[in-house]
Formats: structure tokens, sequence, C-alpha cells
């Protein structure tokens, strides 16, 4: 065999991940509904001026998506999934921490608000990456629905300041 011969093969033996159309299909729609769910809470986010936007957001689900997507392909089963969503939740714990600022006395904090949404678009993520697409859009919608009618029903009993 030529070296050209086993260059190619062993490229094309490096993305033998994706076994037919339709695992690639699946893993491709996955990824993008995750995607599109993260940026549609990511848009909402942005669009009220918060720190983490759009681009946070699809890059928290399409990365969730990825991290059970992966195990999935390597036939790790659903039981050793756990531990993987278990490390997941903890460290977009920590991401979301880094939106959360205390200003100076007890009642003024902010960004809890953001780092829900980054903690939510990560379960989003998973969600999508584990073929509960419905769910996940489920999700964002009602996600969306808090986002855009709570703070409206929340303003009359706001404290205001002396």
């Amino acid at each position: 065999m030529d070296p050209w011969s086993e260059m190619l093969q062993a490229v094309t033996e490096e993305f033998s991940d994706l076994t037919d159309v339709g695992q690639a299909t699946r893993i491709g729609v996955r990824m993008l509904l995750a995607a599109i769910l993260g940026g549609t809470l990511g848009f909402e986010r942005e669009h009220k001026g918060k720190s983490a936007g759009m681009r946070t957001h699809m890059l928290v689900a399409l990365g969730a998506a990825l991290f059970v997507l992966i195990p999935q392909q390597a036939g790790v089963a659903n039981a050793d999934l756990t531990r993987v969503l278990q490390g997941l939740t903890a460290g977009i714990g920590f991401l979301g921490a880094g939106t959360i600022i205390k200003r100076g006395g007890e009642a003024d904090v902010q960004g809890l608000t953001t780092a829900a949404g980054i903690w939510l678009t990560a379960a989003i993520g998973v969600a999508a990456g584990m073929g509960r697409e419905a769910t996940a859009v489920l999700s964002t919608v009602l996600a969306l629905v808090i986002l855009a009618t709570l703070p409206q029903f929340a303003r009359p009993f706001q404290r205001r300041a002396p």
C-alpha cells in the first residue's frame, strides 16, 4: 500500500465515529437543536442587557449536549452516564457563580437569574443531547415565559430606594 493510501485510510478511520447517515443526522439535529435553544435563551438575556448573552448560552447548551453524546457514542451505559451529568452540573455551577456579583448590602446581589439561566441552559443541552428534543423545547418555552412575564408581576411589589 502506498503512503497516500495509508494516510487516507488513517484519516478515514479517525473520522469513523459516525457510522452511517442516520447516526450523523441524529447527532447533527441534537447538537443544532441544543445550540438554537441555548441561543434563544441567550438572546433574551442579551436583549435585557445581561452579561451572559447568546453566544455564551449557545456554547453552554452545545457543550452540555456534547458531554452526553460522546459517552453515548462510546457505548457507556445510562447508569454510568449519571457521573458525567454530576460533573457537568457541578462545572456549570461554577460557571454560573462567575456571573453573580454581591455589592455592598446583603440585599444587593446581581446575576442570580443569569446564573440560573446558564444552569438551565446546560440542562436543556443535556436533554437535546440525549434525544429528548420535546423536553428540551418545552423547557425552553417555559423558561422564556418565566423570564418574560414574572418581572411584570413582581414590579408592583419591589421595594423602592429611599
